[in-house]
């Protein structure tokens, strides 16, 4: 188990009063869809963000994490499918390569990829459609320059070349701030939030130091919305 993947297994069960940004990102994605789908991937299926919001019927619903803790508290249905998979394994590209979707959705998942081109062909491959939410290295910026480390996530310009060497698509980048009343709650939703990662863990003086001089009573994150049809 990765690092990524313990964080998001060890906070699975506070996963949905920490992740307010990302409820919000997966209701934007129903509600944008360009059509009423009747096969659906999702990638990244955490506690089942997206699929709460589906309003409409459906024939198939494969839904994947690499978080068993998350599958286990995912909502369950007659036609859902739930997968725990890495989708940067091989198996991950076995698995749905012989596969056909009316439109693939994922929710502020795709961003810790470490070959986000190499799923995005294996997705140009099964279906068509694509709407995505990812979060971009901007997020949690302040915290990162304060600290002089590097976003774990990818930036924006890496993000739109993995998808447009397969996908003609749109893309909407959204700033959102979330305040807190105090340094205590701030931190704690940073601990709990799942936007973390292997490559951002701090010192002790690092965490020390983050601390002391974070003056700023809120957080930002970077969003992209990506809506994509098949070049």
């Amino acid at each position: 188990m990765t690092a990524v993947q313990e964080q998001f297994s060890k906070h699975a069960t506070q996963y949905n009063s920490h992740n307010i940004i990302q409820q919000i990102i997966s209701k934007a994605i129903i509600r944008e869809l360009p059509f009423t789908p009747k096969k659906i991937l999702e990638l990244g299926c955490g506690s089942g963000q997206i699929f709460k919001n589906i309003d409409f019927d459906f024939d198939y619903y494969k839904a994947i994490d690499f978080s068993q803790e998350m599958c286990n508290i995912h909502p369950k249905h007659k036609n859902l499918k739930l997968v725990c998979l890495d989708f940067d394994s091989e198996e991950f590209h076995q698995n749905i390569k012989h596969e056909r979707y009316d439109i693939i959705l994922s929710s502020s998942a795709l961003q810790w990829s470490k070959d986000l081109s190499k799923i995005i062909k294996s997705l140009s491959d099964i279906s068509n459609h694509i709407s995505m939410v990812l979060f971009t290295s901007n997020t949690f910026k302040n915290i990162f320059e304060l600290t002089s480390t590097v976003s774990p996530i990818l930036d924006l310009k890496e993000i739109k070349k993995s998808f447009d060497k397969f996908y003609t698509c749109e893309y909407e980048v959204l700033n959102y701030k979330m305040e807190f009343e105090n340094k205590k709650d701030l931190f704690h939703y940073i601990k709990n939030s799942g936007v973390s990662g292997e490559k951002n863990t701090l010192s002790f003086e690092q965490a020390k130091h983050l601390f002391k001089n974070y003056n700023l009573g809120y957080l930002e994150f970077e969003v992209v919305f990506i809506k994509g049809t098949k070049c």
